[in-house]
């Protein structure tokens, strides 16, 4: 989208649809009233158009203003930047659905006591972008042009500079979100593992990251038990993918990211029923949100360095596959009794945190679609949390804060270590049970960790939306991808 850096006047404005933000109590309307007279504020009164909060209203308008979409703010003293975000996520929508694609955004309506002119700026470029969303489809009766946004610009009375750059910012985090929600909705015979390598590739490519994939041979030459494991029932070929991004001189100072790529998940031979199979396409939301991140970094350039680990394959049955009663051996040497084929993502993910490891990760996230047992315990719009280091955590919830991404952490206690340890055959087993699923999955992960600060984040929940929502469609939502990248970009403005 082409951001018009022109600050104009209304007497000089030209376009297809002016976004107006309508409080209850009006402050800064006096330069809209001078141009377009009083009648707006009859319709108000009237009730034509509405302040309440999210409510949009779009009026055919006058001179060389098509449209008009006013924007209820309700109190504005009680507007919080969620509301707000969530609100330009309703006008990307309705964007969408008039076929606009130019617009301009009356930045000084939106401001608030608390609420900058910057902040506006960056929300509605990350809110009109997630909302502007839609879900790619293959229907062959459909041969309309998908719509897209062409152009913004702007009306303000602050610096044009400053308010296009924050807008651009937003619509940077918006589009990375949007690329990992497509990479989730991709049907399973399209995204293969080789396919997902070919994505990070293409990622590696526009952006200079070094890239590293490794195949099937590679990774039996280097005895990655837990991939290989899981990848034994299937026809496709499994891959490592490794990303970096260096900032600085020296690869110090690591923020490791390593992300679940299950691109389908059957269960195995501890095979899922009809209905829980459905949607397994989305098993890799994790690889999607680390992807996501990582193009956040390379179009924002942070000074931080990142390196990115995702194990992919799928998780499929045959005479080969794994069984029940199996024992593993894992990059690291440890050994895993398997208990429960379903139980699989934590095998792709116990190689890939070693990996990462050894690839200079000081710091390590885990993101996985890893169990159901995170729904149960959370619900649809929470993403689940473990941690081995408080400092870390607390310093990442300030991330979430600002994303109004929902984490909300569990506890790992040493109980729940001794029963994840409890095998007579090996060194671990993979599922000691159905209460306290979701504990005892990430805690399995967090074994490979060790004593490097690590936080995981179980997205089963928050991966994929049953409906539309404010920010989007139905289907994959690009859980964690903005919060992810926002910690990296705080870390490296910190140094």
């Amino acid at each position: 989208m082409q951001i018009d850096k022109t600050n104009t006047t209304f007497e000089q404005l030209t376009t297809p649809m002016l976004i107006v933000g309508v409080p209850k109590t009006r402050k800064n309307w006096q330069a809209f009233t001078e141009t377009f007279g009083e009648q707006v504020e009859q319709w108000i009164k009237a009730g034509d158009i509405s302040t309440a909060q999210k409510k949009l209203t779009k009026v055919p308008f006058m001179h060389s203003i098509a449209r008009v979409l006013f924007v209820g703010l309700d109190d504005a003293k009680a507007l919080t930047e969620k509301t707000l975000r969530e609100s330009f996520g309703l006008v990307g929508k309705a964007l969408r659905e008039a076929n606009v694609e130019t617009f301009t955004l009356w930045v000084d309506s939106f401001v608030t006591e608390s609420i900058t002119a910057d902040d506006v700026a960056y929300l509605a470029g990350e809110g009109i972008t997630l909302g502007h969303f839609a879900v790619k489809h293959y229907k062959t009766t459909e041969n309309v042009v998908a719509p897209v946004l062409k152009q913004a610009s702007f009306v303000t009375t602050a610096a044009i500079d400053e308010i296009a750059a924050a807008f651009e910012a937003g619509s940077i985090y918006g589009d990375a979100t949007n690329q990992a929600r497509d990479l989730i909705n991709l049907p399973p015979n399209i995204l293969t593992a080789t396919e997902l390598a070919n994505y990070a590739e293409k990622l590696a490519e526009k952006y200079g990251f070094e890239v590293e994939i490794l195949d099937k041979a590679a990774l039996e030459e280097l005895g990655m038990g837990g991939i290989l494991g899981v990848n034994r029932g299937s026809v496709e070929e499994p891959r490592l993918i490794t990303l970096k991004y260096q900032a600085t001189e020296t690869f110090e100072d690591v923020i490791g990211l390593v992300g679940k790529g299950v691109t389908y998940d059957t269960g195995g031979y501890s095979l899922k029923p009809r209905d829980g199979m459905v949607g397994m396409k989305g098993d890799m939301g994790g690889a999607a949100a680390v992807l996501g991140a990582m193009q956040i970094v390379g179009e924002t350039r942070p000074n931080q360095n990142v390196v990115a680990v995702i194990g992919a394959t799928d998780n499929m049955i045959s005479g080969t596959a794994i069984k029940p009663d199996d024992v593993l051996t894992t990059y690291s040497g440890k050994t895993v009794e398997v208990l429960n084929t379903d139980a699989e993502g934590r095998l792709v993910l116990a190689d890939a945190l070693t990996y990462a490891k050894q690839q200079g990760a000081n710091y390590l996230f885990d993101i996985a679609t890893l169990t159901g047992g995170v729904i149960v315990a959370l619900g649809m719009d929470k993403t689940g949390a473990l941690t081995n280091n408080e400092d870390f955590f607390e310093d990442f919830m300030l991330s979430t804060g600002e994303t109004d991404e929902f984490v909300w952490r569990l506890p790992l206690t040493e109980s729940d270590k001794k029963r994840i340890r409890k095998s007579p055959i090996a060194d671990l087993n993979n599922s000691p049970g159905r209460d306290g699923h979701m504990i005892f999955a990430g805690g399995f992960v967090g074994e490979f960790a060790e004593d490097t600060p690590w936080i995981h984040l179980d997205i089963a929940g928050t991966s994929d939306a049953e409906a539309d929502h404010d920010l989007g469609p139905k289907g994959g939502t690009g859980a964690m991808v903005r919060t992810l990248a926002s910690f990296i970009e705080r870390k490296g403005a910190e140094k």
